[in-house]
């Protein structure tokens, strides 16, 4: 199941929203502001970034500015708990399945939650045209 941690307002998380609607793509919407987001949740999101809390928490944030306190000194039981109660201290959309993580919202990398069966059909379109072009520029026999 894939995952969408919004906020109403972001107009990245709508694009988001709409990509995967387009795309008939099951997924399931969790509002930062109304909705819990546990731990477990949290945990999960971690451990799928390269970078930690650098790719997940907004250092621009008000919330973030608000705590005056570099996260890079809280355990991880302080920095879930910081998170649990700053939600919007998150950077946003943050798109999650079972083995990725998206943070924002970006036209190429967002595909990567495509199927694989459609990713094939699509690479295979692809190709073909290009060849096709390539004939109609005489560049191929």
């Amino acid at each position: 199941m894939i995952f969408i941690y919004t906020i109403p307002s972001c107009s990245s998380c709508k694009k988001a929203e709409l990509w995967f609607k387009a795309h008939d793509i099951e997924y399931k919407k969790i509002n930062m502001l109304a909705d819990k987001i546990t731990a477990k949740d949290i945990m999960k999101m971690l451990s799928l970034t390269e970078t930690g809390t650098e790719e997940i928490i907004s250092r621009r944030s008000k919330a973030y500015q608000r705590l005056n306190r570099n996260l890079d000194n809280f355990t991880l039981d302080e920095l879930i708990n910081v998170i649990e109660e700053n939600r919007t201290i998150l950077r946003r959309p943050i798109i999650v399945d079972e083995k990725r993580i998206q943070v924002g919202y970006n036209d190429d990398d967002i595909r990567k939650f495509l199927p694989r069966t459609f990713r094939e059909v699509k690479l295979k379109a692809d190709y073909e045209s290009i060849r096709q072009h390539m004939r109609e520029a005489g560049e191929l026999a």
